[in-house]
């Protein structure tokens, strides 16, 4: 029998209009009291001159095969992705210094450029200025995934819009952003300077954490406990568990492995259709 306490199978929460401004102006004054604050040594410092190591790369397309009005959406993200990327590539973190995701691209806004994409909210697929910034907040996470960084503060996706074709990474391995308060935060506790860098071609968004030194480990993401779980309300939830094993690079040799987090998400789907792309069903 389903518990329907259990908090993974809680119907979505509904707020009110009120109380979300007034939430969101509440996180959104702890956000800017935290970024002027002495609590963390900041990164800022970009230099056009690359770390001579990689440590991880990776890309993401830029546009998937969704329909109508949608794929203007699209075209206006990769607009928004140039401009957030301009304002983080060649990012120097050096040893102490912590990234802020939202604290260096600032807020997004038409006076910038900024155009209306596509965004997730409370369940519901809109759009507003900025949208599509989460595509670049996936990347970064995923890549410092396989590093020895440390993320301190992610915030995972409330909804898992697709099903699992064409999908390359495991489920709930990206960070969901939302201006200013849902920030991606990123800690170098090595011993040596490492770089960020980005860029926008003409099909995908790709990224590189650099290094001084060629890294000494390679990290592989796993999956564990998965399930898709009926709540008493009638939608479904999603759940899995990740880990990351790490291995000598040099020997290939197995170390250890270490638990990440969970994730939970409302799926937007249903678990009973067939192996097919939804997104560009009528």
């Amino acid at each position: 029998m389903v518990d329907p306490n259990h908090p993974t199978l809680r119907p979505p929460i509904h707020r009110s209009w009120l109380r979300l401004r007034i939430g969101k102006a509440y996180y959104a004054g702890k956000r800017y009291l935290l970024w002027n604050s002495h609590q963390y040594h900041w990164a800022g410092i970009r230099q056009k001159e690359l770390l001579p190591c990689v440590q991880f790369s990776h890309a993401t397309p830029l546009f998937r095969q969704l329909k109508g009005e949608e794929m203007q959406l699209q075209k206006n993200k990769v607009t928004n992705l140039r401009l957030a990327v301009a304002r983080l590539d060649g990012l120097i973190l050096h040893p102490g210094e912590t990234f802020s995701y939202w604290r260096l691209i600032g807020k997004p806004s038409r006076r910038k450029g900024y155009l209306d994409g596509m965004v997730l909210f409370l369940g519901r697929i809109g759009s507003d200025v900025g949208g599509g910034l989460c595509q670049l907040s996936n990347l970064i996470f995923w890549m410092t995934l396989h590093t020895p960084l440390t993320v301190i503060e992610r915030y995972r996706h409330s909804h898992d819009v697709f099903p699992d074709s064409n999908r390359t990474q495991p489920f709930g391995s990206g960070a969901t952003c939302a201006y200013p308060h849902r920030d991606l935060m990123i800690r170098n506790d090595t011993e040596q300077d490492v770089q960020l860098c980005l860029r926008v071609t003409e099909s995908h968004l790709e990224g590189e954490w650099r290094s001084v030194k060629t890294p000494a480990l390679r990290y592989e993401i796993v999956e564990r406990d998965a399930r898709m779980e009926q709540g008493y309300w009638g939608g479904y939830v999603r759940h899995n568990a990740l880990y990351r094993k790490k291995f000598d690079l040099a020997s290939g040799e197995f170390l250890e492995e270490e638990f990440l987090f969970t994730n939970d998400a409302i799926m937007m789907y249903s678990p009973l259709l067939p192996e097919t792309d939804i997104r560009t069903k009528k």
